[in-house]
């Protein structure tokens, strides 16, 4: 389906492949890996024509339908399932074709119609929809009604609907909740036909592909297995280039101690010269160096509260005079938790997190919180509205205006952004960085809670471990709302479900909550914080 032969790609001044190649086995799903930067991206422009390389070819075969999902899907006045089916190009035009076709062309259409099972896209086109979140009621409601994030999911939808026979799948997971991740790692590990998958995501990695192409160094190199088949392999690649190289340079030593030794000697020199051309056929062995993750670095707060940190009852929380988002809330926190927060998008959870930190007062009800509590809150609107202008130097002086500019650089390059990106501005600086830097900005004060809102969405996996370490050993509370289910199920010792305008406590772990949100999906139950929503959207309209 997709064979890469002696790929060579610079630009911005760097050299992204050299002398790439790799085929790709038909069909297959097969995830892109390697860390950030690496061209994981680019190669998809390569693929898609977007970009020419400098030399070498990418072929895919000339009937193979290739698709993308890089965009959110327009706003358009048409409805959400016959958007969704139009993006059965054949099934579409096989449809309009009927309108006008004469009778003798008709039998010929419906025969068509009959072999691609066109009667049962409209259940197939709802059932991918329910997977990703919509509802029943959102089937016939214009493009133009959701928002950008919603349209994400409609392309991706129509791609999956559409069934190419090359997927071309960049980052999926970045705009899906867990619920929609973990359908969706279910739907690629069934899909028919190729797939090329970039995700940060290890679950999806390792329950949907069955080979792992691995960046590194200019080079591809496939790999039988999911990312922890991937991992166990590269490690053992790894110690054996180390050992090998190992045992060449010993039997280099040896050889070159026996001609130093005997090079003047006539009676050995014969002895001397069959070692010289010995030691000039060895050919130099290179190993992989596996560059180094930075830390993070959370610090445990110095002196620890009295339980409990938080307490809520009867509590509602909202915005304005709008319906509240959350009602009767009765939840204890205390100094050890580690809180796996779950729901949909829109079910709460953010709302939640704004008003544990302080940033959104509670309508009724009562809250007790420790007067001395410090809260640490990370999300995702905190990197889209750094200032692109600023360099991280900059934001480290707004954060620590007392400290000395050695102490701001000295904290930076812990963080992980070293000299040469510290004065760079936060335009030029990747996702991951500017991630990295903020979560350490917010854990830099040592609070007694950290609340992280989808801290992984622009890290890689390897920044991952590092923050699951950095979380496993910091000693305060947590409370963790994220669609990657590994983190989840490594950080988190508790489970609350945000659903039907309340949060409870969840019975089970995240092998139980996978399952429900499963059979919910196969039923093609709507998520309760939609149906809410929704009337919530009803009751504006009337007024």
């Amino acid at each position: 389906m997709l064979q890469i032969d002696s790929l060579v790609f610079n630009a911005w001044g760097r050299q992204f492949f050299n002398r790439a190649s790799v085929t790709l086995p038909n069909p297959s799903k097969v995830s892109l890996v390697g860390r950030n930067g690496v061209g994981k991206s680019t190669l998809f422009k390569l693929i898609k024509g977007e970009l020419q390389p400098d030399s070498g070819e990418i072929s895919i075969p000339k009937a193979a339908r290739v698709a993308a999902v890089d965009q959110e899907h327009p706003a358009t006045p048409i409805s959400l399932i016959d958007t969704i089916l139009a993006a059965d190009l054949e099934r579409a035009a096989l449809m309009a074709e009927l309108e006008t076709a004469d009778p003798d062309r008709m039998g010929d259409i419906w025969m068509r119609l009959i072999e691609i099972d066109a009667d049962s896209a409209p259940s197939r086109a709802a059932e991918i929809l329910s997977g990703l979140g919509f509802s029943t009621a959102d089937l016939e409601r214009p493009m133009a009604e959701f928002s950008g994030g919603w349209r994400m999911r409609v392309a991706l939808a129509a791609a999956l609907f559409s069934e190419p026979d090359l997927l071309l799948l960049d980052e999926p997971t970045n705009y899906l909740d867990l619920e929609g991740a973990l359908w969706l790692e279910a739907r690629l590990e069934r899909y028919p036909h190729s797939a090329l998958i970039i995700s940060h995501d290890r679950e999806l990695l390792n329950n949907s592909v069955g080979f792992t192409l691995h960046v590194s160094e200019g080079k591809l190199e496939l790999y039988t297995g999911g990312y922890d088949d991937f991992e166990r392999q590269r490690a053992e690649k790894i110690r054996l280039q180390s050992a090998t190289k190992a045992k060449q340079e010993a039997e280099r030593a040896h050889l070159q101690s026996f001609v130093d030794r005997f090079k003047a000697s006539a009676a050995k020199a014969a002895q001397a010269q069959s070692r010289v051309k010995r030691l000039a056929k060895l050919a130099p062995i290179e190993t992989t160096i596996e560059a180094q993750v930075s830390p993070f670095l959370l610090p445990s707060p110095v002196r620890p509260l009295a339980p409990p940190l938080l307490r809520l009852e009867n509590v509602d929380v909202g915005y304005g005079d709008d319906p509240a988002i959350l009602r009767n809330l009765d939840l204890r926190l205390d100094v050890d938790d580690r809180i796996g927060l779950l729901g949909v998008n829109g079910a709460g959870k953010s709302t939640f997190a704004k008003m544990v930190a302080g940033a959104l007062q509670a309508r009724s009800g009562h809250v007790s919180r420790s007067p001395r509590l410090e809260v640490g809150w990370f999300h995702q609107h905190q990197i889209e509205a750094l200032d692109p202008n600023q360099t991280p130097l900059d934001i480290m002086r707004e954060a620590r205006p007392t400290d000395s500019d050695q102490s701001h650089r000295s904290r930076l390059a812990q963080f992980g952004i070293h000299f040469e990106k510290q004065g760079t501005k936060v335009e030029a600086l990747s996702g991951g960085e500017r991630a990295r830097l903020l979560l350490n900005i917010v854990a830099m004060a040592a609070p007694h809670l950290l609340i992280l809102d989808e801290p992984t969405n622009h890290l890689d996996i390897d920044s991952r471990r590092a923050l699951l370490d950095a979380l496993n050993e910091y000693e305060g509370a947590v409370i963790l709302i994220t669609h990657d289910r590994s983190l989840m199920e490594l950080v988190a010792d508790r489970l609350w479900l945000a659903s039907d305008n309340q949060i409870v406590p969840f019975e089970g772990d995240m092998d139980d909550y996978a399952r429900f949100v499963l059979d919910r999906a196969k039923g093609g139950t709507s998520a309760p914080s939609q149906a809410a929503s929704k009337e919530k959207r009803k009751k504006k309209n009337k007024k």
